[in-house]
């Protein structure tokens, strides 16, 4: 499909920071790959906002956190299950910050996320509680921002809870798929295409947009 951008479209780019990109604490395979190509499709938006993980040391979805316990495991916490990660985007620290390699000079507005130290946060818009809110879908509506495009990092938990969440919300939103990458442990890509899917979320390519 072709896709001109909008005045009241927005390009949400997630969590481009050094920690899941290659060499990084929680590093998503091919993640350096979209850096470029959203880039190029930044130029192509009058509004960008970029959402940042933002973990306190000790977060509660750290490994390191739980005695005994691996990264990847899933443990049940107070407002459900949670996969456990390396240490990664500590308050900080270099790997919470972005790639200097991003071109996006024109960012309107940074979504810092997960920095309550006993919820985690995946979604731009709200925490794993499911009730705690980041502030985003406000200020969406008072710019008057009706279609949402989503690239960044991870295509199965990030992106996912953000594009669920922002169809939730009310807005148009569509899922840039080469533009993302995914980390996929334990079937959890196939799994956020179907949640995605099952919520109305819309895929296109990064060139589809003209």
């Amino acid at each position: 499909m072709a896709f001109t951008p909008r005045s009241d479209d927005l390009l949400l780019v997630v969590d481009l920071q050094y920690d899941f990109l290659p060499g990084g604490r929680l590093a998503v395979a091919g993640g350096d790959e979209i850096i470029i190509p959203i880039n190029r499709l930044g130029r192509r938006f009058e509004n960008v906002v970029m959402t940042q993980d933002w973990h306190p040391a000790g977060h509660i979805s750290f490994a390191s956190s739980h005695s005994g316990a691996n990264p990847f495991e899933v443990i049940e916490l107070p407002y459900g299950p949670q996969v456990l990660w390396p240490d990664h985007c500590v308050q900080g620290t270099p790997g919470a910050g972005f790639s200097a390699d991003i071109e996006l000079p024109h960012t309107q507005l940074v979504i810092r996320k997960g920095y309550h130290e006993v919820v985690d946060s995946y979604s731009g818009f709200q925490e794993a509680d499911r009730k705690t809110r980041t502030g985003l879908e406000g200020y969406l509506r008072e710019r008057g921002i009706r279609r949402l495009l989503i690239a960044g990092l991870a295509t199965d938990f990030c992106v996912n809870w953000t594009a669920v969440d922002a169809v939730a919300a009310g807005f148009e939103t569509y899922v840039i798929e080469d533009a993302c990458r995914a980390i996929d442990t334990g079937g959890s890509l196939a799994k956020a295409w179907r949640d995605m899917n099952a919520a109305g979320v819309q895929r296109i390519l990064a060139g589809d947009v003209a």
